[in-house]
């Protein structure tokens, strides 16, 4: 494994993609950027669509992402939103292929295991650990962005693990198992 690489997280949406970056250097992590794009201003899905995968090429074409971790869409009952969620993820996915960087997905829960120790913590919560993970000054108003951040975050942690799936029972659990990531 290389010893400096960027991650760029995306949390794909269709009102506000919220997006990531951090450098990894030899084995920490550097914040880079987090934000988000607005997209509700357009009515158009298609239009949507296009200035998701022009904002990702964008974000590439300046940051020479290594890698991009992309949160999974979670499933709900509105058939037609999942479409549309889908259809964003997708579009965000091809921009990153079209540049043939590599790509990997990550369940909500996941996500939030993570960075937390708790795959059911709330957005806050996230973003309060990313917080004091990444020096962050001050957090955004919209968490959309924070969402996309531990994304880059998660795939960070994952890096290297064989293990899919892996479960803690809890934080007593999860600090055993990753020794490595405790600060002494």
């Amino acid at each position: 494994m290389t010893t400096e690489r960027i991650i760029l997280g995306i949390d794909p949406g269709t009102t506000i993609m919220g997006f990531g970056l951090i450098k990894i250097v030899q084995k920490k992590m550097e914040f880079i950027q987090l934000n988000e794009l607005q997209l509700s201003k357009y009515d158009d899905h298609y239009t949507k669509l296009r200035h998701i995968f022009d904002r990702t090429i964008e974000l590439i074409d300046t940051h020479h992402p290594d890698e991009i971790a992309i949160e999974a869409p979670f499933f709900g009952k509105n058939v037609q939103s999942m479409l549309k969620l889908g259809r964003a993820q997708g579009v965000a996915m091809a921009a990153g292929l079209s540049r043939d960087i590599p790509i990997t997905e990550y369940e909500p829960k996941k996500i939030k295991m993570a960075i937390t120790g708790n795959g059911n913590a709330s957005k806050e919560q996230v973003a309060k650990m990313l917080q004091q993970l990444l020096n962050l000054k001050e957090l955004p108003k919209n968490l959309d962005s924070t969402d996309g951040l531990a994304a880059a975050v998660c795939h960070f942690f994952n890096s290297g693990k064989l293990q899919v799936g892996k479960g803690y029972s809890g934080w007593d659990a999860f600090v055993k198992q990753n020794q490595e990531r405790v600060k002494k």
